[in-house]
């Protein structure tokens, strides 16, 4: 699958893991990072629309209009998994 959603899924999840792990503020640079680190090759515009994903379901609450951040709702030190 090559088209433009291929792979979509595996990087929502791996940036809802890093977010999960690490907590703290969270904006498109961040998640870019997290997402390479990862071992993906994020674009900015598909980043930003999982970070809303997350901030819609819950995960993350928006701390910032411009630039847009976002906060965890997670506990960085949680430990449940």
């Amino acid at each position: 699958m090559t088209g433009p959603t291929a792979g979509t899924s595996s990087r929502r999840a791996g940036l809802e893991k890093a977010v999960r792990a690490y907590g703290g503020c969270w904006d498109t640079a961040r998640g870019l990072r997290a997402l390479r680190d990862a071992g993906h090759d994020p674009q900015e515009k598909n980043t930003r629309h999982i970070l809303r994903g997350l901030a819609h379901e819950g995960l993350l609450v928006k701390a910032e209009d411009r630039p847009v951040r976002y906060i965890s709702t997670q506990k960085e030190s949680d430990g449940s998994s």
